[in-house]
């Protein structure tokens, strides 16, 4: 890997040499016995070498074989590896080195196959979805600068989940993104809107979700219709039905942008007024357009018994006495993911309602109270519902929470933080680049599957070893690219590790 030499108080330079890696046994008998001389064969690799190993020891179909092959000719001369390919009678043998080269190359031999591989034509709720959490800050939750960059960033890297946090501008006429109660500056969400649009689609074809959080008045959730509906046109998702009983699948929304938020309080009433009235005949069921008035959707009546008593980041308290019913059906009929904040006893926020389907929002210190006295509950839930779980307020340096109880008890939308580079979040980054990065994982079975009794997977049950996962490290190599030679040590080149854990047994 090369010698790096360092002066000590200018008198003398003492110089370190990183080893080379060297080829593990592996290797070297892989190499021996498809590149390496035979007594039939003493030119070495039975005449075809990699086309040989390819086919024979990665499985790779014949036609993957000449593809690759295909790829490795023009570069064969600069990378060492002409003898690999040559497909002459009596081609030379490879090399361990250039065989050791070549199988650990990621250009050429890539590890992971980037294409998606898992079955999507499953509603929404069967898989983790890739979210982020405050999309548009820049750095802390205090005092940062609000930008669309944030969001660009993110989608580059695959989100599917971007949140905005909707306020009236200073001048109440418009619709600025910010953190709310905090210093941070805003950014006009039209700003957003149009980067969403340009960017939505550059890393994943899978669809992507919006969740607005809304501190809006009427008047200006109907401007926000607006500038969804002109901004996206074609590309976003309106609903057919009211309510949905079943999440559409990722594959039917292919290219799709679809919104998640509270439906107005006003166009709930207003249904279940109209429902009265059809079922009645009496108008003066219907209430008085002039006492409509937006009302906090997310107001807490608990009693106190199991309630969920931390303040959720969807409050809103703004009012609106000038609300028209046509604005609520404008705005309301964008919404694809109805959300809403628990009320009252946690086991009613967590009943399943076989007549429609919905996102419910939990923070850190919400979900891990729940998974304690209602782990079944949850599971249960997210069979079919959307479960949001969010970063607690105390993280004001967009610092991150460990994901793994929530995806273990089937949470879909675990916001983080994209501002940092906390190890949850590489945790998260890494999670997400299976299934062809494309922001989607399909849930495991047994977190879908419900038994004869309704029993639950049980995320603290002793269960058998069904399977056992081997996971042997050969090489690491690339990292000292990121860091200069003194990055930690003024007198010593880093000496990288990797470590392996089974977070998912760990539970933490």
């Amino acid at each position: 890997m090369g010698s790096y030499a360092y002066k000590y108080c200018m008198c003398f330079t003492r110089k370190f040499r990183s080893p080379d890696a060297q080829p593990p046994p592996d290797v070297r008998a892989a190499h021996l016995s498809y590149c390496g001389p035979s007594s039939s064969d003493p030119q070495g690799a039975h005449g075809h070498g990699l086309r040989c190993f390819l086919s024979q020891v990665q499985a790779e179909s014949p036609a993957d074989v000449d593809r690759i092959l295909a790829i490795l000719a023009p570069i064969s001369a600069s990378h060492g590896i002409a003898r690999l390919v040559n497909r002459s009678p009596a081609p030379a043998p490879p090399t361990l080195d250039d065989f050791f080269g070549f199988l650990f190359s990621p250009d050429l031999n890539p590890p992971i196959t980037n294409q998606v591989h898992q079955d999507m034509s499953a509603p929404f709720s069967h898989y983790f979805i890739f979210t982020g959490h405050n999309s548009y800050l820049t750095g802390n939750q205090l005092n940062s600068d609000s930008s669309d960059i944030p969001i660009i960033k993110s989608l580059e890297r695959g989100v599917r989940v971007i949140e905005l946090d909707m306020w009236p501008n200073s001048s109440k006429n418009n619709v600025d993104i910010l953190h709310g109660g905090t210093l941070t500056a805003p950014v006009e969400m039209i700003r957003c809107l149009k980067s969403i649009k340009e960017y939505a689609f550059c890393a994943s074809n899978y669809p992507l979700v919006i969740t607005l959080e809304d501190h809006l008045t009427a008047d200006l959730q109907a401007k926000v219709a607006e500038m969804l509906t002109e901004t996206f046109g074609d590309l976003l998702f309106i609903p057919s039905s009211d309510p949905m009983k079943e999440f559409p699948s990722p594959e039917a929304l292919m290219k799709r942008i679809i919104i998640s938020t509270k439906p107005p309080q006003e166009y709930k009433e207003f249904l279940k007024a109209k429902d009265n009235q059809n079922g009645s005949g009496n108008i003066a069921d219907l209430p008085d357009q002039g006492s409509l008035r937006r009302i906090d959707s997310n107001a807490d009546e608990s009693d106190g018994k199991d309630e969920l008593d931390e303040q959720d980041e969807e409050d809103s308290d703004e009012d609106d006495p000038k609300f028209q019913q046509d604005t609520a059906c404008e705005y309301r009929k964008l919404i694809t993911i109805q959300a809403g904040k628990p009320k009252g006893h946690l086991r009613d926020a967590l009943k399943v309602d076989p007549d429609k389907v919905r996102r419910l929002s939990l923070s850190e210190t919400q979900l891990a109270k729940a998974t304690v006295s209602h782990g079944a509950e949850v599971i249960r839930f997210t069979q079919k519902n959307i479960l949001r779980v969010y970063p607690k307020g105390t993280r004001v340096n967009s610092s991150n929470y460990d994901p793994v109880n929530a995806w273990i008890h089937g949470a879909q939308m675990v916001a983080f933080n994209m501002q940092g580079h906390d190890k949850a979040l590489r945790l998260m980054q890494g999670f997400f680049r299976a299934n062809g990065g494309c922001g989607y994982v399909k849930k495991p079975d047994f977190l879908l599957t419900t038994g004869p009794n309704g029993e639950v997977f049980d995320p603290k049950a002793s269960l058998p070893v069904k399977t056992t996962l081997k996971v042997k490290v050969y090489m690491g190599d690339g990292w000292r690219m990121d860091f200069s030679k003194t990055h930690f040590d003024a007198f010593s080149p880093p000496d990288f590790y990797t470590r392996v854990r089974d977070r998912w047994s760990e539970g933490g």
